[in-house]
């Protein structure tokens, strides 16, 4: 697996990386979100400490992330019950 070395630049500073290559344009991506919420809370609340808008960045991308792995368990146990009724059905016909 190939790596690069490329550079991302959140706020006002650029942060070298390496990555795998199949990586990269999601690397590139959430390099760009960051600094779209960065700017939309900047314009929001008229902060200009990026230290500020950084670690409000970050609160939201883990209650989002806290979010999306709640849905994902109920989407999981939903099947599961979904599985298993189907499992009912198909153990009482035979």
């Amino acid at each position: 697996m190939a790596e690069l070395s490329i550079k991302i630049r959140i706020g006002n500073r650029e942060y070298p990386m390496r990555v795998k290559a199949e990586d990269e344009a999601m690397i590139r991506q959430a390099g760009k979100k960051i600094n779209e919420q960065i700017k939309a809370y900047q314009d929001q609340f008229g902060i200009d400490d990026k230290q500020d808008l950084l670690a409000m960045v970050a609160f939201d991308s883990v209650v989002d992330k806290y979010r999306a792995d709640e849905k994902l368990t109920r989407t999981d146990e939903l099947a599961h019950e979904q599985i298993q009724k189907l499992n009912q059905l198909v153990s009482q016909s035979l």
